[in-house]
């Protein structure tokens, strides 16, 4: 299995930028599709951003895209999402998760489709 280490949250206005970090053990990272998903209090689960193996190929929810970047660097086993013009409905705390897969291509965009999860780091956008 993978443990995955979600950093970088914070208060920031809106408008501003933030990037997280999600660190990763072990030495097989570069076979795991890779995603950011969100939840605010009360709210469901939300997709935000997903990249494949081999960092090609990246997909975002129309709620967050042209404003975040999903990045990998499996040399430091770890993924990126850079957030630029930050909204109040962006808050949330934001979670990274992992999931091993044969392709190199494929993107996953689905909560239930990834098996480990990191704790979680907390954003928050004042208005």
């Amino acid at each position: 299995q993978v443990q995955v280490v979600e950093s970088g949250g914070g208060l920031v206005q809106t408008g501003g930028s933030l990037r997280l970090s999600c660190a990763a053990s072990g030495r097989t990272f570069s076979i795991y599709a890779m995603g950011w998903f969100r939840q605010a209090p009360g709210k469901e689960r939300e997709f935000v951003a997903a990249i494949s193996r081999s960092g090609e190929n990246t997909y975002y929810s129309d709620s967050v895209k042209g404003r975040f970047t999903i990045s990998r660097d499996n040399a430091k086993n770890t993924v990126y999402l850079q957030m630029n013009s930050l909204k109040p409905e962006d808050t949330a705390v934001y979670y990274c998760a992992a999931r091993p897969v044969l392709s190199v291509s494929v993107v996953l965009t689905a909560s239930n489709e990834y098996d480990f999860w990191g704790q979680g780091t907390q954003v928050t956008v004042s208005s």
